[in-house]
């Protein structure tokens, strides 16, 4: 096994899952349920995909990606801090939702129920290894770019009363609501990314391309206990499971089913290490009257 191959390999795995944590701290900061992380990926994917097929250019499928979390980002918003609604259940019903649209739309543009056609993406060269994708780099600095925002902004303190001290935050002016809405946005957008990157990446959507990465972000994101930076590693560490998981998969001394239970076997010890010692954010979740 070749350690740069692996390196590389394993940076590449995880670019989708470092989008969609960074965006799922930011909303669960805030106080947001992020199960949605699942749905926001695959229609960020769809987006994508549309986009660069129309217009021929990657970089209109990043924009459209990027709007196509965004909605089902507010969709989500609008649900759960409008109208009040049970942010677990909400997010389980986003997730299918994303999965019926796509499909949906999928058949309607593309006369096709499994794949699209093969769009442009960016980079190419064998020899960059894909590091020429501007979205490779964007999803590394995608974690300390959360964290600035979080702990050195306005904004970041905002949305980590809003997920604290929600009473308080009201108390002193804040809008909660208003600091929900945009933390949920930003999810959206972020954890779309994650998608496009993935769409852009194979150069084509296919029905249910995310493959549960976004539940395995929403676990980075537990396991990293709500920091951007702990989280980010945790996604390292994960795409370094599925990456070994890849390169065992010409190996005959170990079956192959249980090669590729690795990536989520680990997920379930990861959690299982954390659960009980993890404290959320005192407001996740709950429910304002």
């Amino acid at each position: 096994m070749n350690p740069l191959s692996f390196l590389t390999q394993m940076i590449r795995i995880a670019i989708p899952y470092l989008f969609a944590a960074s965006g799922g701290v930011v909303a669960e900061r805030s106080g947001i349920v992020s199960l949605t992380l699942e749905g926001f990926m695959l229609s960020g994917a769809f987006g994508a995909v549309v986009g660069t097929h129309y217009s021929g250019s990657p970089w209109v499928g990043v924009l459209t990606g990027m709007f196509g979390g965004l909605v089902f980002a507010l969709i989500h918003a609008i649900t759960t801090i409008r109208y009040r609604a049970d942010q677990v259940v909400v997010g389980v019903a986003i997730n299918l939702l994303a999965i019926g649209v796509t499909r949906f739309f999928l058949k309607l543009f593309f006369a096709s129920s499994s794949n699209s056609p093969r769009v442009a993406g960016f980079g190419g060269n064998i020899k960059a290894a894909g590091f020429d994708n501007p979205l490779l780099w964007l999803g590394l600095l995608s974690a300390p770019v959360v964290a600035f925002m979080i702990y050195r902004t306005p904004f970041g303190l905002r949305v980590r009363a809003a997920g604290e001290h929600p009473e308080a935050a009201e108390s002193v002016g804040v809008s909660v609501e208003r600091v929900r809405y945009l933390a949920v946005a930003i999810s959206g957008i972020l954890a779309g990314l994650g998608g496009v990157y993935l769409a852009l990446d194979q150069h084509q959507f296919t029905d249910q391309m995310t493959a549960g990465r976004g539940f395995i972000a929403i676990s980075a994101v537990i396991f990293g206990r709500w920091s951007p930076i702990r989280a980010a590693g945790a996604c390292l560490l994960f795409a370094a499971a599925e990456t070994l998981q890849i390169q065992l998969q010409g190996s005959h001394a170990i079956p192959s089913q249980f090669i590729e239970m690795i990536p989520y076997v680990l997920t379930i010890i990861a959690l299982a290490g954390v659960v009980g010692r993890a404290v959320p954010p005192a407001a996740l979740g709950k429910v304002e009257d």
